[in-house]
């Protein structure tokens, strides 16, 4: 029992230790998972979303931000890629990545993975089975640069941020439409 010393004791609050803490949980809506008791866990509607994975009411959305979006539990890959890894610890790590989400961008490899479908990016030299996965990656055409060189995007930049144009910068914008 907690005692408020200032008060007489017939006006003292019953709470066990512990119970004081997350006094505005409720303002929020989070509390403990009536299930599993982990705590985080949100009710709505009579709906209860835990952020335990090993629980009923798991769902994967709890206590993710705004800025990561929604975390998918469930993301199925449509073309399985299995990709083997050794991590900076030394450790090795299989990841299951979909085939039509690899892109190469210098030194890494990027896809989603499962079970979440979240985004992670992996170093080429770490890759194990770096072959297979270069024969999954699509097929760049060489003959068209990939991007703009230092003055092109100067152009770009000035233009875009000043709101102008000019005729070098249309003729930028023609040779890389999707930049």
């Amino acid at each position: 029992m907690i005692r408020f010393f200032n008060r007489p004791p017939e006006c003292s609050v019953q709470m066990r230790c512990g119970e004081a803490m997350g006094l505005f949980d409720f303002l929020f809506g989070k509390s403990n998972c009536p299930i599993c008791s982990s705590k985080g866990a949100k009710t709505k509607d009579g709906r209860t979303r835990c952020p335990n994975p090993e629980c009923r009411n798991f769902d994967g959305t709890v206590g993710r931000s705004l800025l990561h979006g929604p975390r998918r539990s469930d993301y199925v890959p449509d073309n399985l890629l299995e990709i083997r890894y050794r991590n900076f610890r030394g450790e090795e790590k299989t990841f299951r990545a979909d085939e039509s989400t690899l892109l190469r961008r210098r030194n890494h490899i990027s896809a989603r993975v499962a079970p979440t479908g979240e985004r992670i990016s992996l170093s080429r030299d770490r890759i194990q089975n770096l072959s297979e996965v270069e024969e999954a990656l699509p097929k760049v055409d060489e003959s068209k640069p990939a991007g703009p060189n230092a003055r092109e995007r100067q152009v770009m930049s000035y233009h875009k941020k000043h709101k102008s144009t000019s005729p070098l910068h249309e003729e930028v914008r023609a040779k890389y439409p999707d930049w």
